[in-house]
């Protein structure tokens, strides 16, 4: 993922040509001789990383699911016992953020392929979407105490949605620089948090 600086492996790069190329043009869209030639193998060689597209897609999917809990855990942790909540909430937002500006091939993915995976691999996400959202409550509540649990969630669902909007922003050069879209966003995210503990 984005915060990765050691050089990818070749399974790495074959995800992400089929994240990118996924998103772009849809997953029937695409073949695998085309995810190959983009990492420059041929078509039948992915299948010594990946027994097809199906596979290609539950990992990118479930994997990405995964990620995001991970990270986010991490993140507590090494807040420590003595970050605030305030503190917290903020790192979270800061890791949403890198995950919605760096892998937004994975966002469009997500929205339009979901339910093309088995429904293991499907209820497995949504496991790991769960906890994560789960986490996020917790933290969210311990900077608002009278948010409703129930509120908490469908703001933490609200962010998520705003977050993950970016793909719909425009084309990554359109936009404004890097550094200038995480801080509106993350402005735009503390905002509506802040509008649900104001509303409680």
């Amino acid at each position: 993922m984005a915060t990765r600086t050691d050089a990818p492996t070749r399974r790495e790069q074959i995800l992400k040509e089929a994240a990118r190329l996924f998103a772009e043009r849809g997953f029937h869209g695409v073949g695998v001789d085309e995810i190959g030639a983009a990492v420059g193998i041929s078509g039948p060689g992915l299948y010594r990383h990946f027994a097809g597209k199906d596979a290609m897609l539950a990992e990118l999917l479930v994997g990405i699911s995964g990620q995001l809990l991970t990270g986010a855990k991490r993140r507590l942790a090494e807040a420590g016992a003595g970050a605030g909540p305030e503190a917290v909430l903020d790192s979270l937002i800061e890791g949403h953020i890198d995950f919605a500006l760096d892998d937004r091939p994975l966002i469009t993915l997500h929205d339009r392929e979901l339910d093309r995976l088995r429904d293991s691999d499907r209820k497995l996400v949504r496991q790991l979407q769960r906890q994560y959202v789960e986490l996020w409550v917790e933290v969210l509540r311990a900077v608002y105490p009278a948010l409703a649990e129930p509120a908490a969630r469908s703001a933490v669902h609200s962010v998520f949605g705003l977050l993950n909007s970016t793909p719909h922003l425009g084309r990554p050069g359109s936009l404004p620089g890097r550094q200038t879209t995480a801080t509106l966003l993350h402005r735009m995210a503390r905002g509506a948090f802040a509008a649900a503990g104001d509303d409680d």
